[in-house]
């Protein structure tokens, strides 16, 4: 399925992948997952400089069987059911050696323009080092949410260490959801959570959020000043918006931390300088995830992060264009929408 213009996808038979280097493996799709940066692609064609040219193929939260490999790949086989992570760094450069591997100069990465394919595709050939293999425990759901997941888990460690810190999330999809289940897992005392959709806010109460609010119906600041008047220790903005930015600000206590981990429409963000300069407010911009995939599975395979709540609608992989009107429309209080290859007779 490819992107063919804004708000346009073609189903298009195109050759099968093939491997060419000792350490590829050919991946048959099982399950994909729609992100939020996908619907940047979509609905603008871009994010930033990274411009789309078309046609091109979305998606890099998958997860597929192994059909092939290559003569020097040792840790999967035909048949193993994988977590495919997306992120192809180029292990040279400086920022590699400094184990930025997400910051790599050379970075090729799943779905993203000018770098790399994406997987929403029936086959796709990656580095044997990309491919996770998953536990009887891990479905290929599991493998898929892993990348989002990884996303969050990184968000909070680079934040530090937040057991027993009052923490804020704003923005509630999945990687604000994410944020909250890594947070959780690490101890964070109370957990506060904004969002438009009322639907998502439902999800973050019964995920063990001490307070929900709608920003659109209620003033989310003065109702979390009221039970943390002193402010928060740690707020993490995931939805790149500039009021979510400006309300972390008012939350926050003296000294507290601000992670800006959503992708803006925008070229600029804008910082009060009264309100952060003389409270001496730390802001920690967050680029995707480095060495979490594992981490994700691991956390899932023992029980400490439960992501059942995440997915909330599936599609066949032919209606693929129908999911993403979904995401791109916020509708049905969707939160994590699935694409589901199992439809698709393999070969």
């Amino acid at each position: 399925m490819m992107l063919t213009g804004i708000r346009q996808m073609e189903m298009k038979n195109v050759p099968d992948p093939v491997i060419t280097n000792p350490e590829d493996v050919k991946i048959r799709m099982i399950v994909l997952g729609i992100c939020g940066s996908d619907m940047h692609y979509y609905t603008q064609g871009n994010i930033g400089s990274q411009k789309v040219k078309y046609p091109f193929t979305l998606g890099h939260e998958g997860a597929g069987v192994v059909v092939e490999t290559g003569e020097a790949v040792k840790k999967v086989k035909p048949g193993d059911v994988i977590a495919i992570e997306p992120a192809m760094p180029c292990r040279e450069c400086d920022q590699c050696l400094a184990g930025r591997y997400h910051t790599c100069r050379k970075l090729k990465f799943l779905g993203c323009p000018g770098q790399a394919e994406g997987c929403l595709s029936e086959y796709i050939v990656m580095p044997e080092e990309n491919c996770f293999l998953l536990s009887k425990k891990l479905t290929p759901d599991h493998g898929s949410i892993s990348e989002p997941l990884a996303i969050g888990i990184y968000s909070v460690k680079k934040s530090g260490n937040v057991k027993g810190l009052r923490i804020g999330i704003l923005g509630f999809g999945p990687i604000g959801f994410s944020v909250l289940l890594a947070a959780r897992a690490q101890g964070a005392d109370n957990i506060y959570v904004t969002d438009k959709i009322d639907e998502r806010l439902l999800i973050a109460s019964k995920e063990g959020a001490k307070y929900t609010g709608n920003p659109l119906k209620e003033n989310i600041v003065e109702k979390i000043r009221q039970k943390e008047p002193l402010g928060l220790d740690v707020v993490f903005e995931c939805c790149g918006q500039q009021e979510a930015l400006d309300q972390a600000v008012d939350i926050m206590k003296p000294g507290g931390k601000i992670m800006v981990v959503g992708i803006p429409e925008f070229d600029r963000w804008s910082i009060n300088v009264e309100n952060t300069r003389r409270r001496e407010i730390m802001l920690q911009f967050v680029r995707r995830q480095v060495d979490c995939t594992g981490t994700a599975l691991a956390l899932m395979e023992s029980g400490k992060i439960e992501v059942k709540n995440m997915i909330t609608h599936r599609f066949r992989f032919e209606n693929t264009k129908e999911a993403f009107d979904l995401v791109a429309e916020y509708r049905d209080g969707v939160m994590k929408a699935m694409i589901d290859f199992s439809t698709v007779s393999a070969r």
